[in-house]
């Protein structure tokens, strides 16, 4: 029960990601040794998307494990907002290193089984409709300085015509 307690007083008694007191619980930051206090709501997978506009706010923590909790929710979402808000949070390398911690040792591969790094730059091997913009990306468009989405090996994230998009990596061959 300390771990509540110590929670609580670091939290105020709310949500350290949407600010609500009610239904609060402590949530394991999976691949840390972290917790974070969070309400019934963001414990939930069907949270409206309306709900998650508040990971703006959480992204600005001074707690490092509510930063990374916050990237990671930002990354499930995964509309053009949440997208864009992920990729502009500036980290310290402690929340950084404990975002990227769920990963469990997952490896992103290409279409041909080459292994994917954060930075790297990929080859779209398809026309893609892109949901949401009206665009296709076409294939041979090449992604630059791509990024690895933690929680999800088949995804990572890169921009295309100036948007921030997640592409399969089945569609990708490592440049």
């Amino acid at each position: 029960m300390a771990l509540i307690d110590d929670l609580m007083t670091r939290s105020g008694g709310v949500c350290e990601l949407c600010g609500s007191a009610e239904g609060l619980d402590a949530v394991a930051l999976s691949g840390t040794d972290e917790s974070v206090l969070l309400c019934a709501t963001c414990q939930s997978e069907d949270a409206p998307e309306a709900h998650w506009r508040c990971l703006e706010g959480a992204a600005w923590s001074p707690v490092a494990a509510v930063q990374a909790m916050a990237w990671r929710k930002l990354a499930e979402v995964g509309t053009d907002w949440a997208l864009e808000a992920r990729a502009a949070m500036m980290m310290e390398p402690e929340a950084q290193a404990l975002a990227e911690a769920g990963a469990g040792g997952t490896e992103h591969r290409d279409s041909n089984g080459a292994v994917l790094e954060q930075g790297d730059t990929v080859v779209l091997i398809k026309d893609l409709p892109v949901k949401g913009a009206g665009f296709t990306a076409k294939r041979g468009t090449a992604v630059r300085g791509i990024s690895l989405v933690p929680d999800n090996p088949e995804h990572i994230e890169g921009r295309v015509e100036g948007q921030r998009i997640v592409i399969l990596t089945k569609f990708v061959k490592k440049r």
